[in-house]
């Protein structure tokens, strides 16, 4: 979205706002949103499509699909990514361009044979690939892939044109040929790891190319100049001594520059490509792609999870990338691009890189972003990420609790026009987000804090009230016509979760600690035992904190692996790997049986085989229990709500029911937004969705 051109100060920016040519076709701009999973794919095509218009609508010059199989002989079933397998496929993804054009980007499909990653769990085909050998799946799935003799070689090559023809028939002005990742067949070919044939598709780098080189010939032959041909790779892939290394990357492009439109280049394996923040800062990949400009002529984007329009801007003006790339800030701040452009840097949304995006794909489910709340509910529910409803009849709402769910209920309703009042019992505002971003490299989860601060600083009709504990009856003596209870969750000290469904037998004089006590500076000393069956990052990190802080630390769960859900957010190996190197005793697959004055009990949990384990303190991360007192007690006295002016009553958010922020922050959302919606009985979804239809043929 070009600035002002009336606009006499030149903006530092004015660089991202260029127009870009893509072999036959011009990027408006620099922001190039690569492709990202979702959660919807073929199940929720018409959510998927309005996700990425609104991108689009937020000044993206260029917006991809997913990763898309072109071909039924390689899909990656349970996940739910889009097909283009027949021409019944295209309505779907032709509605998906429509939309990204409705604003002047361009838009890009990306087209993925996976090869040695592609089971075929739905179709039952046999898989194929570049070299035979075990399926390579997250979910290490029982099946192994046939190697491609020529002759199907020569099948894939036109799977891959028939695709591209679909492609530019559905109206997207750019195809992406996946290679990066572990995923694509392209890379299968040029890793000596996947690729061991020893015909002309094997050996030399110029061989491991060959079918690379082919596959873009056919489709420029097959399309002509009306579409843009890009490559994506992985800039390191890391598995093993022959993986495809940076410097055989760099020896491809060199000997291949002038092959695509565009080289699209990632970090290695998905989990190092899509780091959270606790483990990579912003631009973490810029020494793996440092200087690979200079071996091509044409247009290069790389990744970074880039926020902050200064990098930005570095990384052209420096000559690392002609295009910035985004999958995760795009996310968390469709509008990022015109917010720059309109000098509203204060607005953007910053990703803070949780990954709670990525667990809609493993979970095959639709996507959440801690940030935005509206991600994926375009559509559903009409949610815009800018956009607010006008205000209803109402007037007044009072929320308590300035938590994530808290602020965001008070941004969205003062944004809507309400008159909004926020009690807040602490001095300090943020509840759970202002204690967990002070936890080793969180740092960036206090954007979820600041962001809505900074937005409802300027609201003059939302007024915040720090250190008001209020009570049932002040509650009912303000004559707010609306109540927001969200008084967020605490910490379980008996032991309870999911191994264990009652109370542990826990004796008086062990020193019993929590998750809060530990953020609220209470610390032990000695030898802890730390029993985490959470499993999502709070044990790990708890034990990463307390070694820092000069504990003996022994980690005990009952999964099988430390901070085992965070698979889903593609850290748990990063997460183990950094505990076991601090030297940190791990127990897995071990339940809590009972806390003793000094040692605590353990049973197998699968044998039910008793340990003693010494300790001096134990730290509980289990369960979590909401705060409902206040709730409770108004509750109690619902008789007396309408003489009070009380309309209504609401419980949300952790207080509800504890979860990841991002469903406290979606809460919150969710309340603003309905505030005088006519309200449902609860016997029909409150969202659109697509039922596939049958096919009576």
């Amino acid at each position: 979205m070009p600035l002002d051109p009336e606009n006499k100060a030149k903006s530092r920016y004015d660089i991202l706002f260029e127009p870009m040519p893509i072999g036959p076709v011009v990027a408006k701009n620099r922001f190039y949103q690569v492709p990202h999973c979702n959660g919807g794919g073929y199940r929720d095509p018409s959510a998927v499509a309005e996700m990425r218009r609104v991108k689009a609508e937020g000044g993206w010059g260029v917006v991809f699909t997913e990763q898309v199989e072109i071909h039924q002989t390689s899909e990656i079933a349970p996940f739910i990514e889009l097909r283009l397998w027949e021409d019944k496929d295209m309505p779907m993804l032709a509605k998906m361009a429509d939309a990204i054009h409705s604003y002047d980007a361009l838009a890009g499909i990306e087209l993925a044979y996976s090869g040695i990653n592609g089971p075929n769990l739905y179709t039952k085909e046999v898989p194929l690939a570049a070299t035979g050998g075990p399926i390579l799946t997250f979910t290490s799935d029982p099946v192994n892939a046939r190697s491609l003799d020529k002759s199907e070689i020569r099948d894939v090559r036109r799977w891959y044109v028939n695709a591209a023809k679909r492609s530019r028939d559905c109206g997207y002005d750019l195809v992406c040929l996946y290679g990066a990742h572990g995923f694509g067949i392209i890379q299968h070919f040029l890793s000596r790891t996947t690729n061991k044939r020893n015909d002309e598709y094997g050996g030399s780098l110029e061989n491991r190319s060959r079918f690379m080189r082919e596959v873009v010939e056919d489709i420029r032959e097959a399309v002509g100049d009306t579409m843009g041909i890009t490559i994506r790779l992985s800039l390191d892939e890391a598995f093993d001594e022959l993986s495809f290394s940076n410097s055989e990357v760099r020896e491809c492009i060199d000997m291949h520059g002038d092959l695509p439109d565009l080289w699209d280049l990632a970090h290695g394996t998905w989990e190092n490509c899509s780091a959270t923040s606790r483990f990579k800062d912003e631009g973490a990949q810029e020494d793996l792609i440092r200087g690979i400009k200079d071996l091509t002529s044409k247009p290069v984007v790389g990744v970074g999870r880039f926020t902050s329009p200064d990098a930005m801007v570095r990384q052209i003006k420096s000559g690392v990338l002609d295009f910035i790339g985004a999958a995760r800030p795009s996310i968390a701040d469709p509008f990022l691009p015109k917010k720059v452009a309109e000098d509203r840097i204060e607005d953007i949304r910053e990703c803070i890189g949780c990954n709670i995006c990525v667990t809609g794909d493993f979970t095959m489910s639709i996507s959440r972003c801690t940030q935005n709340p509206s991600f994926m509910e375009e559509w559903r529910k009409g949610w815009h990420p800018e956009n607010k409803p006008p205000k209803g009849d109402s007037q007044s709402v009072l929320i308590i609790g300035s938590g994530p769910a808290g602020l965001e209920a008070a941004r969205m309703l003062g944004g809507r026009g309400y008159e909004v009042a926020l009690a807040e019992a602490s001095a300090d505002l943020g509840g759970r987000v202002a204690k967990e971003r002070l936890l080793p490299n969180l740092a960036a989860w206090g954007r979820v804090m600041d962001y809505r601060l900074g937005q409802i600083e300027p609201l003059a009709n939302v007024s915040i009230y720090r250190e008001s504990a209020l009570s049932a009856e002040d509650v009912l003596s303000f004559g707010f016509e609306h109540v927001c209870v969200a008084t967020g969750s605490h910490w379980r000290r008996d032991g309870t979760a999911r191994a264990r469904l009652i109370p542990l037998d826990i004796d008086k004089d062990m020193p019993l600690f929590t998750p809060d006590d530990i953020m609220a500076g209470k610390m032990p000393d000695g030898h802890v035992v730390i029993y985490d069956d959470d499993h999502y990052y709070m044990g790990g990190i708890l034990a990463e904190k307390l070694h820092q802080a000069g504990c003996q630390v022994t980690l005990i769960t009952p999964a099988a692996k430390v901070s085992e859900w965070t698979v889903n957010t593609l850290e748990q190996e990063k997460i183990q790997q950094r505990v076991m190197e601090m030297g940190i005793t791990i127990m897995t697959s071990h339940a809590l049986n009972a806390v003793k004055r000094d040692h605590v009990v353990t049973a197998c949990a699968y044998t039910g085989q008793e340990k003693e384990y010494r300790a001096d303190a134990v730290l509980m991360v289990t369960a979590r229990d909401g705060e409902t007192r206040l709730w409770d007690d108004l509750k109690q006295r619902q008789d007396e709500w309408q003489d009070a002016g009380i309309s209504s009553v609401k419980l949300i958010g952790d207080a509800a029911a504890p979860a990841p922020i991002a469903w406290a922050t979606y809460a919150g959302h969710r309340y603003a937004m309905e505030m005088d919606t006519p309200s449902d009985k609860g016997d029909d979804p409150v969202f659109r969705r697509e039922v596939a239809q049958l096919d009576n043929s």
